[in-house]
Parts: structure tokens; sequence; C-alpha cells
């Protein structure tokens, strides 16, 4: 291959080819017409002597060939992007959308001082935050994302990433602040049997869930709801919860709530910035992480 004559586009449409398996998606993502895509994947299947993409169903699938690609051309462009980075990233004058992988509950926890902060540190900057769904881990590596915050716990593999750890948030046990059936401090008992409302996270039940099913602590659970739901469905009634002490800090803006130590021993959640060895050097994601970390050094 003559690598004088090769258009280096093709690697960025082979890129987005892979990233949607679909001609129509990564015409979309590229800003060109499906005409267009069909062409490129013409003058690519050429080029490697490979199909890249096949049909089967409504479905295309990538080939042996193309899917062992995908990482090399990706490293390729990040380091090519690097070359046009070397002078650095100014937040005050340079622009650039960061994607960052959250939760709703750590994007008001935890990122809304950055949000608030952002059009007078950097005006230019625009943040695009996603739900970590269940290839949140493929999604990070496919540099769909810039960054990710995950509670440790749920992501086993983060070991394999560069990360950091940004906070600690314990749990705590939440009645309405009216509720006369608990003190100032709740009983086993009490926990065991006063109704309850269940919390959860997308598609699996939450980390306070677990950790009260591996201690084999029983439960009248009443509801099973999102973290968010709690501060309204525990108002002025009889339901008992756990919920994340930040989230209940922030969510119980007319103290509606009272706020127990629960009456086990919970693990807290250890909430980590994760990112990809690739992205390391990028000046860009590295003030990003470096903003992270200090608004987690700034928090109490």
């Amino acid at each position: 291959m003559d690598l004088k004559r090769m258009d280096l586009n093709l690697l960025v449409a082979f890129d987005a080819l892979m990233t949607d398996r679909s001609v129509t998606k990564a015409a979309e993502r590229l800003n060109i017409g499906q005409s267009a895509m069909s062409s490129t994947l013409g003058r690519l299947r050429k080029l490697l002597g490979d199909p890249i993409l096949v049909r089967e169903g409504r479905t295309m699938v990538s080939t042996p060939l193309s899917e062992s690609l995908v990482e090399p051309v990706r490293d390729a462009l990040s380091r090519i992007e690097l070359l046009f980075q070397h002078r650095g990233f100014d937040p005050a004058t340079d622009q650039r959308t960061f994607s960052i992988i959250a939760t709703d509950r750590t994007t008001l926890t935890f990122l809304h001082p950055l949000i608030n902060g952002l059009h007078r540190e950097a005006p230019n900057v625009r943040l695009q935050i996603t739900p970590p769904s269940t290839d949140y881990a493929t999604r990070l590596q496919r540099g769909e994302a810039d960054v990710m915050i995950i509670p440790r716990e749920v992501f086993a593999e983060h070991r394999r990433f560069p990360h950091a750890v940004l906070y600690q948030d314990r749990f705590v046990c939440a009645v309405d602040a009216a509720n006369t059936e608990v003190g100032e401090s709740i009983t086993l008992e009490q926990f065991s049997t006063l109704p309850y409302l269940a919390t959860d996270a997308p598609g699996a039940p939450s980390l306070a869930e677990l950790q009260l099913d591996f201690l084999g602590v029983a439960r009248n659970t009443h509801v099973t709801a999102g973290f968010g739901l709690a501060n309204w469905l525990i108002r002025d009634g009889a339901l008992i919860t756990l919920i994340h002490e930040r989230l209940a800090r922030v969510i119980d803006f007319d103290n509606s709530l009272r706020l127990l130590d629960p009456p086990i021993e919970l693990q807290p959640i250890t909430e980590i910035l994760v990112w990809t060895p690739r992205s390391d050097r990028d000046p860009g994601n590295r003030w990003l992480r470096d903003r992270l970390l200090q608004l987690a050094a700034d928090q109490p």
C-alpha cells in the first residue's frame, strides 16, 4: 500500500463506520450524505480487499479483519489529533465539546458546580453528559466519551483503565421529617418492619440493596424506585429508605427529610474518574480531569 496516495480521511470514515455499524448513522456522525458515505465504504473495501461490513438480516456485522483494525485505527487517529494539540489547551479561548458518562445522581450532586461556572471559566467549552448504559466500558474504549464517572464497586474492570478516586459517599436512612414511627435513630427491627422504599439503578438493584441482601437484612418493601424519587415518595408518609448522603442533602431543599445512620454498617461507594490510555496525554482531556479532581477536593 502506497501511503503517499492514501487519503487519511478514510481512517476517520472507517472509525465512524465501525462505531455505528451503519452507513446512515456514520454519515450523520460525519455530516456528509449517505451516498458519499456509501462511496467511501466502497473505497475502503477496495483499499483493504475486505467487505468490512456485511449485512445479516437488518443489521450490519463487521468482518474479522475490520474488527482487528478498530483499535489500531483509533489509536492512530488519537495520535494524529495529539500532533495538532501540542500547543496545549486554553479553557478561556479554545472550543471543544467534552462527553462525560455519568448518572443523573452524579450530575446533580457532583458536576453541578462545574456546570454553573463553566460559562465563566471556559465559555467555549460544552459538556455532553450521558448515562452509563450497559455498554459504558465499550463506549469509553471507542472514544465516544472523554471520561466516565462511576462507582468503583460497579466497574469491576476499572484496573484496565487509567483512573483516579474522586470521593466517597455513604448511605443514610431517610424518613419523612414528621414520621412519628422513628425518632432520632432507627433500630434494626424498625428498619425491617416499617414500610420500605427499595432503590434501584438503571436495570439493576442499587448497591445499597445488594449490601442488604448480602447481610441478610429483611425489608418490608412496599415500593421500588430510583434514588431521585425518594424525596417525593417518602414525603408525608411512613416509608423509609436508604439513599446516598450527597443526594439526600441536595434533594432535601425544604428540610422535609430526617437523615439517620443505618442500623447496620454499610460500605460507602467510591466514585472514580476513568479515561483511556490514548487520551491520557491529550491537553484538553487532562484539563477536564484536573478540573474534576479539583472539584472533588473542594467539595466537603
